[in-house]
């Protein structure tokens, strides 16, 4: 029984330490992230922000976009259709977006070409 007091107490003992070395570590971490923030400019605010938490760019400023080369959100159709450029003997079809169909892979790895398959635009 004594064994198990000895090794109870050197747990107690190392336990101790531990949290000694942890708080030492991080009172010392702190430090450094203060005075990394302030090289930097980050503020608590800019850590907090939801935007800088979604970006994963906390602190940083927010990119500034000039001229309006694309479309609005609103006005952008996500989803639209893309018109086929290949045409399998089955009737399947491809856009040529994305990876390759099965049904594609297949035939090229029998030697058929994929421009074998592209749809012809008059």
């Amino acid at each position: 029984m004594s064994n198990l007091l000895d090794i109870q107490s050197q747990i107690e003992k190392l336990q101790k330490q531990a949290n000694e070395i942890k708080a030492k570590d991080f009172h010392a971490t702190v430090k450094e992230i203060v005075s990394k923030m302030q090289a930097f400019g980050i503020t608590v605010k800019d850590l907090q922000s939801p935007k800088a938490a979604k970006a994963g760019k906390a602190g940083r400023p927010a990119k500034v976009k000039t001229g309006a080369t694309k479309a609005p959100k609103a006005a952008r159709k996500a989803g639209t259709p893309v018109a086929a450029k290949f045409r399998g003997p089955n009737g399947e079809t491809w856009s040529g977006r994305g990876l390759m169909p099965k049904w594609l892979s297949a035939l090229v790895a029998q030697g058929q070409s994929k421009e074998s398959f592209a749809v012809k635009v008059e």
